[in-house]
């Protein structure tokens, strides 16, 4: 099962970029025998500075066509990581062939484009900057991907 992160932002050089990449590499590894990844990030931005309808329509030409959309938004499901890792080896167990994360800018996701979501998932009540909650969808997509492979990575 193919896995994007379709995101609003560009990922400039820095720490957040350097862990972002480190997870991706981990996730792509310890997924490939299990049948997950590889994980792709695809940036838009919205250069007019129009909104989160614009952002939106920018979101959904990077979406893989007839991928599982799972957008990050405050009121989504929050789960623990065994949790997670349970959702993901559903989806690729069902057939799913792909799967998109979806993070939105500074002014969340559009309502039209949370409409379409199959899924949404929450980091927590708090708002995270999407930077920093896409660095924490790397760890929990390596998390869950360790925990699907039996690693000792993930501890209770």
């Amino acid at each position: 099962m193919r896995v994007s992160i379709c995101a609003v932002g560009r990922l400039r050089a820095g720490p957040e970029h350097d862990l972002i990449q480190d997870y991706a590499s981990r996730f792509d590894k310890t997924g490939r025998g299990l049948g997950l990844g590889p994980l792709t990030i695809s940036e838009v931005e919205d250069k007019k500075n129009i909104g989160m309808r614009a952002e939106a329509e920018l979101l959904e030409r990077v979406v893989p066509k007839g991928a599982k959309l799972c957008i990050l938004d405050e009121r989504g499901a929050v789960m623990t990581s065994p949790d997670f890792a349970n959702q993901l080896g559903t989806w690729r167990d069902q057939g799913t062939s792909d799967v998109a994360f979806v993070i939105g800018g500074a002014d969340g996701i559009d309502p039209s484009l949370r409409a379409q979501a199959d899924f949404a998932l929450s980091f927590g009540k708090m708002v995270w900057p999407h930077m920093i909650a896409r660095m924490m969808l790397c760890e929990q997509l390596y998390r869950a991907a360790s925990i699907l492979a039996g690693s000792p990575y993930h501890r209770v």
